[in-house]
């Protein structure tokens, strides 16, 4: 009967400290899948650092092409797309391209743009100033509004990439419960 006992306390303790652990890795987990993308460039995550400035000059040497992909969330009644679909610079020249959304709908939505770069290990060398991308947009029924974003690649993108595809995807906050204030560019939701 004792043994049973040893068995049995031995075996909640196993669980307990294996619900521990659980608990510990899913609370560590954004932070370490943040710092993996980080150091591979996997999920094309952009820097957001507003104090980038393309320093060193441009290199005129080298011309990279990015193009331009938008998409709007299942069941979302917005219009959603870049102005150009791609355009061509030098590394370390200063960019703008503007983006126009309109809410097709018959109510007042808020939305943000999640953004996604491809090649993702290129994500590291695309220097965003501004983008809509960084703060929600609310339109009324109808409204329209034209989004900028401002942008450079760092001169020191690998050489044998050529081409960039800057995505972005905008989802209606509604829909997946976030709130004012809520920041979607670094994950979906952080």
């Amino acid at each position: 009967m004792m043994e049973k006992k040893k068995r049995i306390r031995k075996m909640v303790f196993i669980a307990a400290l294996v619900a521990v652990l659980m608990f510990g890795f899913g609370f560590a987990l954004v932070p370490l899948y943040d710092a993996f993308c980080k150091v591979t460039g996997l999920n094309g995550k952009t820097s957001n650092d507003v104090s980038l400035v393309a320093q060193g000059g441009v290199d005129e040497s080298r011309t990279v092409t990015v193009q331009f992909i938008t998409s709007v969330n299942d069941s979302m009644p917005w219009a959603f797309k870049s102005k150009v679909f791609q355009i061509q610079l030098h590394p370390g020249e200063m960019r703008r391209v503007d983006f126009y959304a309109k809410n097709l709908s018959n109510h007042t939505m808020t939305a943000q743009a999640v953004p996604s770069v491809t090649p993702g290990q290129a994500a590291v060398y695309l220097k965003k100033t501004e983008c809509f991308c960084f703060t929600q947009q609310t339109l009324k029924p109808g409204e329209s509004i034209d989004m900028p974003v401002i942008f450079h690649i760092d001169r020191d993108l690998p050489k044998d990439i050529h081409t960039l595809t800057l995505s972005y995807t905008m989802f209606d906050t509604a829909s997946i419960g976030v709130r004012k204030g809520d920041n979607v560019h670094k994950g979906l939701i952080s």
